[in-house]
């Protein structure tokens, strides 16, 4: 497959609290056909560790 399914654009950032549900999307996306792109980043809300992860469709070349 040449591009993402259901029209999802080639380039994602994930977001969210650091949890068992945002683990999940990441893994959804690697399904997918999905790559890590670079390492995880981190901040803290003042309650929640909130993590952002880019992935990139893996017919991309960089």
């Amino acid at each position: 497959m040449s591009q993402p399914p259901n029209g999802l654009p080639i380039y994602r950032v994930l977001t969210g609290p650091d949890d068992s549900a945002f683990c999940r999307r990441v893994s959804e996306a690697l399904e997918l056909g999905y790559q890590l792109h670079g390492s995880p980043a981190l901040t803290f809300n003042g309650k929640d560790v909130i993590v952002a992860q880019a992935v990139i469709w893996a017919g991309v070349q960089g």
